[in-house]
């Protein structure tokens, strides 16, 4: 069990056929600038990418995958899940 709830976010990409790693050398780069803690995989099946952030911000992971990751030129789609804090513990 965690001792403090940090805000998490999972999001799912698609990507233009064959920009997956650019794609992903990208996150990195705004993720590291915007000082947040992330993992980035590409994968199989209906998504492309897998990203998992945390801040101790909420609102500021809302920002970055709103008016970043999601305005990346060669990402088609995103769905984004935020964890619910509330529920870390149980």
């Amino acid at each position: 069990m965690k001792n403090s709830l940090v805000p998490t976010a999972y999001v799912l990409l698609n990507s233009d056929l064959g920009t997956d790693e650019s794609i992903i050398n990208e996150v990195k780069q705004i993720l590291v600038e915007e000082k947040v803690d992330f993992e980035v995989q590409g994968v199989y099946g209906v998504y492309d990418i897998v990203l998992k952030l945390s801040s101790d911000d909420a609102e500021k992971l809302r920002s970055i995958i709103t008016n970043k990751i999601r305005k990346i030129s060669k990402v088609q789609s995103t769905l984004t899940m935020m964890v619910i804090e509330e529920q870390e513990n149980l």
